[in-house]
């Protein structure tokens, strides 16, 4: 089996977790950590067991050796530091959310495209088992024609530095909302003809918690909350006529229970086994790569913009907005 050489660019703490799951994956040899602070890159490096530290990002990516690039910073970061890869060449793996807006979205999607070079969002749940297993649910009727969708996640995170600072690109939406979006995208699609959608601020300018409502052509609706001031049950239900689902933990889906129109428990499946929940993104890179493509299955380029421009339009109704909008 070939052993691909991934790097992380970034050495924070969601670095750490795809870390441990690059070193769990037999497909994966942990080859290089970059950081603008070489002994944070050298500590990360020891720690994990990675090959090579840089104490800079061009370095990572002036390595002819690297194959595949994890990017790990702020949301304030991610544009620059992935139009650095694909520039370099480098295949690059970003965590959410993708970019600040959808502008910076179709650059990076066009270089891709111009450069022929893989560029995918690490938005770990559309790459989970668990989404075809929910999807197989509702295609087989079990809870009938779904009507409603709901979804909530919150955390308590709103003293972080990176979620409290406009610079950063900070908020709930961006860090929490996103996966909200997602979960109704998932399973709803995305054929709406309009969000409607508030928030409560914060006093250094961003989103504290935030309330969002998709309305599909259809008639269906979603409704999304999500906040970075107190805890959430995670769950995501869809309500249908005959029944209705409960996804216990929309941010790594744990179990999803189905309910007939008597409320009686008729089914309930778990998730199976994993290193971390990350493993399934580094895969579909894996495969696309193989495959020569610049894109993964399971979140397309299109995808990718859709999902920014949802969150441009909530940006845009708040009047929110980032001093490194531009592109």
């Amino acid at each position: 089996m070939k052993r691909w050489k991934m790097a992380i660019l970034g050495a924070g703490n969601i670095a750490q977790t795809m870390a441990r799951t690059m070193a769990a994956m037999p497909s994966i040899e942990c080859y290089g950590v970059a950081s603008r602070n070489l002994e944070k890159a050298q500590r990360f490096a020891q720690r994990f067991g990675f090959c090579k530290a840089y104490g800079s990002y061009e370095e990572l990516v002036q390595d002819e050796a690297v194959e595949l690039i994890y990017l790990a910073t702020p949301h304030s970061h991610h544009y620059p530091c992935a139009k650095l890869c694909l520039m370099h060449d480098k295949p690059v793996l970003c965590e959410k959310a993708f970019m600040v807006n959808a502008a910076q979205a179709e650059e990076m999607i066009r270089l891709s495209a111009e450069r022929k070079i893989l560029v995918a969002e690490a938005i770990w749940t559309r790459y989970m088992p668990m989404v075809e297993t929910i999807r197989r649910i509702l295609k087989d009727g079990l809870i009938g024609k779904p009507s409603v969708l709901t979804c909530n996640l919150g955390y308590q995170i709103a003293d972080k530095e990176r979620l409290k600072s406009p610079a950063l690109a900070g908020g709930a939406l961006l860090d929490v909302g996103v996966y909200t979006l997602h979960f109704a995208s998932m399973f709803f699609g995305d054929e709406i003809e309009r969000i409607v959608s508030s928030c409560v601020m914060t006093d250094t300018g961003v989103d504290a918690s935030n309330a969002v409502t998709l309305h599909y052509r259809d008639g269906r609706m979603a409704v999304l909350n999500s906040t970075m001031c107190g805890m959430s049950d995670r769950q995501g239900i869809i309500y249908g006529s005959d029944g209705f689902l409960i996804v216990e933990n929309c941010n790594n889906f744990e179990s999803v229970s189905v309910y007939d129109a008597e409320r009686n428990l008729i089914l309930m499946e778990e998730r199976p086994n994993q290193i971390t929940g990350f493993e399934y993104e580094v895969q579909a890179c894996i495969s696309a790569l193989e495959k020569g493509e610049i894109q993964t299955e399971a979140m397309p380029h299109e995808e990718i913009l859709r999902m920014m421009e949802w969150m441009d339009e909530c940006r845009r109704q708040w009047g929110i907005s980032y001093p490194c909008e531009g592109v």
